[in-house]
């Protein structure tokens, strides 16, 4: 029986208005692909970004232009090397890898030589908002560990973290610019930032322009996130970046993220695994790649209204991998 490959939108509401520097969104809009043979049904999710071109209606066409040749050959390696890295090619990889753990019995990590993941510690995104606003949901998740924090570069980027460091003094921050600083806004706010928990600023600059990041002092640590995408993209990053971020709809898959963190360490990069706003479904392969991450932030679930109703499994801020049912 030939394979059935097709793409589907779903939407997730969110749990209350989510805002970076870009823009803000109350749902979350995916793209999900479904393999089926048989009795089995894969499936993979993955998240169209503006950012980077993509809507919802490109990938779902590049998916469907694509399954023909997926229902003939459903061979990663053969995807990665024919489809460009983006949202379409991660959706359709991680249906594969589910396709072939419902087939064989085996889970995904076994399938890829890796030992049974273990429960992470994710962190819990604040987007950006007034200093005031931004404290209030601090205090609120105060207990968790980990918080990582959405800046714009308008000027009050340093008011939000000093109300954030006391509405929760306890708890480690991370710093996400999402492209919207200049090299002198870095070394301003960076040292009085290493004074407030900060452990690390994520793309300050522009991918376009983030030159100025070569040679400057650094006292918190700079990850690439808009800048990296796939293992061909790591040469660039020499000089400019101490860490990378992870995401799978930008790696197009489990199998380029995999190679990325061994080449990113090979480096001496450290590792952060990252994710768009979506559900469970999207997280769970994360979790394979976050295994020994310096930064895991895979809290897209915990943003959401509701989650898919075999959603992974979050106590407070840790995340357990999934159960076969959901994927992998």
């Amino acid at each position: 029986m030939a394979l059935t490959v097709s793409a589907r939108t779903e939407t997730f509401p969110l749990a209350s208005v989510f805002r970076i520097s870009r823009g803000a969104r109350t749902e979350s809009h995916v793209v999900v692909c479904e393999i089926t043979d048989g009795d089995v049904v894969a499936r993979g999710e993955s998240f169209p970004y503006t950012r980077y071109g993509e809507s919802l209606d490109s990938v779902i066409a590049q998916i469907e232009a694509q399954s023909a040749a997926v229902s003939a050959s459903p061979d990663r390696e053969r995807l990665r090397a024919e489809m460009p890295a983006g949202a379409a090619r991660n959706a359709i990889d991680c249906a594969l890898w589910d396709l072939e753990a419902k087939r064989s019995g085996k889970r995904a990590w076994t399938l890829a030589g890796l030992p049974a993941p273990a429960p992470l510690t994710t962190v819990y995104t604040l987007g950006v908002d007034t200093p005031e606003a931004m404290a209030a949901s601090a205090a609120k998740n105060a207990a968790r560990p980990m918080l990582k924090l959405k800046m714009t570069g308008d000027g009050a980027d340093l008011a939000r973290v000093e109300a954030i460091h006391q509405a929760a003094p306890d708890t480690t921050l991370v710093v996400d610019a999402n492209e919207g600083w200049t090299p002198d806004i870095y070394s301003d706010l960076a040292p009085k930032f290493a004074r407030l928990k900060v452990v690390m600023i994520e793309q300050p600059l522009p991918a376009s322009d983030d030159g100025g990041l070569a040679g400057i002092e650094r006292p918190v640590p700079v990850c690439a996130d808009e800048s990296c995408h796939d293992t061909a993209t790591l040469d660039a990053l020499v000089g400019k970046y101490d860490m990378i971020n992870i995401k799978l709809d930008k790696t197009g898959g489990l199998t380029e993220a995999l190679r990325l963190r061994d080449a990113a360490v090979e480096m001496g990069f450290e590792v952060m695994v990252g994710c768009m706003v979506g559900s469970s479904l999207a997280m769970a392969p994360g979790i394979v790649v976050a295994q020994g991450a310096k930064i895991v932030d895979l809290d897209g679930p915990l943003l959401l209204a509701e989650d898919r109703p075999d959603g992974l499994r979050y106590d407070g801020s840790t995340v357990h991998p999934s159960a076969a049912a959901l994927w992998g």
